[in-house]
């Protein structure tokens, strides 16, 4: 094993230096976000960094880049205040990549892609009609993150979309049978399988 200092990496292209830095926080959930403007132009975007923040009320953060890299997601979810998130399957797994180019103002990831919007009565966000499993998300808050002009965006889970074949007793969700992936770097997608299920740690148990 070796050791590096961060300042080793300094010299390091930006893309090597980029995926690197990317892998050390391990496997991700990788969804599509789904907008659309006020003018209604709709809008996916790839996002590896979606954080669970709490069951009651049901709350999900997502990281958004920088506004001038990335300003359709953070634009969009301003102006009409709702968001989807939709789980990445290996079925649009190309597709789904696809849409983490950098398409011009006006031109729409789900027709440059070939995916499906679909709409659910309360969240006019679109859906991807492929992903098998969706939700869709109203605003809360947008916190601004000054130490790299990043923003972490807050919002609160209104609908959900899966199969209950998925939904075991326990209220435990099998996002891998779903066909869920993850992904690592910048690039690398995987598919998660279930080792086991362990108890309710408590200092009692040995």
């Amino acid at each position: 094993m070796e050791t590096w200092q961060i300042g080793e990496l300094a010299d390091w292209p930006r893309i090597r230096r980029a995926n690197f830095i990317n892998s050390l926080s391990g496997f991700k959930s990788v969804s599509l976000v789904g907008t659309k403007s006020s003018s209604g132009v709709t809008n996916l975007a790839v996002f590896s960094n979606i954080v669970h923040l709490g069951a009651d009320p049901a709350l999900i953060g997502i990281v958004n880049r920088p506004r001038e890299a990335t300003p359709h997601t953070l634009g969009n979810i301003e102006q009409t205040g709702y968001f989807t998130i939709n789980h990445l399957n290996a079925g649009i797994l190309e597709a789904g990549h696809q849409c983490s180019a950098k398409y011009p103002d006006g031109v729409s990831e789900f027709d440059a892609c070939g995916l499906t919007p679909v709409y659910d009565r309360g969240i006019p966000a679109p859906y991807v009609g492929e992903s098998t499993l969706r939700y869709g998300l109203r605003l809360e808050e947008i916190l601004p993150i000054r130490k790299n002009n990043t923003w972490f965006i807050v919002g609160s889970i209104q609908t959900i979309h899966f199969d209950p074949a998925f939904l075991q007793e326990d209220g435990f969700l099998s996002i891998d049978e779903a066909g869920s992936l993850t992904s690592l770097g910048l690039d690398g997608y995987y598919q998660p399988k279930l080792l086991r299920r362990l108890p309710y740690a408590r200092p009692s148990r040995p």
